[in-house]
């Protein structure tokens, strides 16, 4: 289901939007939010991610030597994945992604939505994140 509203949207996200996500946002286009819901205790890291309508991440890509990689859930409103050279897939509650490491990616909200899913990183060895260009208007305004 779609949320334009954020205080509509609040009420469904279970999680919660969290704080801005300002450590990270020269890599998003528009506003995104960030609660990490684990606090270092496991190997796991997890954070709910939040997206205002039309803001999408750069590409970027997982890079692990061994293991690693990422998995979203989506937890509430609606968003885009895709991967470099497909096409991108519709993301709604419930949906999960797989990414393994080293596979170039996007994810964010659909332009007309408020969009959160959890997002998890998946342990490996040497692992570390490389952002890459924005996603443009151009290509994201053809979804």
């Amino acid at each position: 289901m779609k949320y334009m509203n954020r205080q509509e949207f609040e009420k469904i996200d279970a999680f919660g939007i969290g704080a801005p996500n300002d450590a990270y946002a020269q890599y998003f286009i528009n506003q995104s939010f960030l609660k990490p819901l684990t606090g270092g205790k496991t190997s796991v890291g997890v954070a709910n991610v939040t997206f205002e309508p039309g803001c999408r991440n750069n590409w970027h890509i997982h890079h692990a030597k061994q293991g690693g990689g990422q998995i979203l859930i989506c937890t509430a409103g609606e968003g885009w994945y895709q991967e470099e050279g497909k096409p991108a897939q519709s993301l709604q509650p419930g949906d999960v992604v797989e990414i393994p490491a080293e596979v170039k990616h996007w994810h964010g909200a659909k332009k007309d939505s408020w969009f959160s899913h959890l997002a998890i990183e998946c342990p490996g060895e040497e692992t570390s994140n490389e952002w890459c260009e924005p996603v443009t208007d151009e290509q994201y305004d053809q979804l």
